[in-house]
């Protein structure tokens, strides 16, 4: 019996096992944008309980780890099974403009949101300008003549 293969289609199924689908992603979605003065990210984990997610910020690293564990019914007969199961994880590289010490972690309807401020030392902020030059006052007379012009007047006399 002759079989034929296709090496494109066997590379596209590789990959989609490796990287996911749309459909099926082996990471989790993400979404992250800047609402003034703080960084807010949101993860889709549906289905993921919250004590299964484990949140940890080492240096500048952020890393989420949850966990969606298989169905271990005895008597259950599984039909189909396109959900990812087991175990997920996301690392994000932060700047050092943001204040990783107030990170705030929300999770509802199947949705992690961070909330992560801006530092301190990162905001905008004025600066004042110091002079040290001499500061001289400079009024006038009834001339209009400044009171430095004066002064010159007077020493040349």
């Amino acid at each position: 019996m002759l079989m034929r293969t296709d090496p494109l289609r066997e590379l596209d199924r590789l990959t989609q096992q490796v990287f996911g689908t749309a459909t099926r992603p082996t990471a989790m979605p993400m979404d992250a944008w800047r609402e003034g003065d703080k960084f807010v990210v949101e993860f889709d984990l549906p289905g993921v309980r919250p004590e299964d997610i484990d949140l940890n910020i080492e240096r500048n690293a952020l890393t989420v780890k949850a966990e969606r564990p298989l169905n271990e019914a005895q008597d259950a007969e599984l039909i189909a099974a396109e959900r990812p199961r087991g175990v997920f994880s996301r690392q994000l590289f932060l700047g050092d403009n943001l204040d990783t010490e107030r990170v705030h972690a929300e999770y509802e309807a199947g949705v992690l949101r961070l909330t992560i401020p801006v530092a301190e030392q990162a905001k905008p902020r004025k600066i004042q300008i110091e002079s040290h030059d001499e500061q001289r006052q400079i009024t006038g007379n009834e001339q209009g003549q400044s009171a430095s012009e004066e002064q010159r007047q007077s020493a040349q006399s």
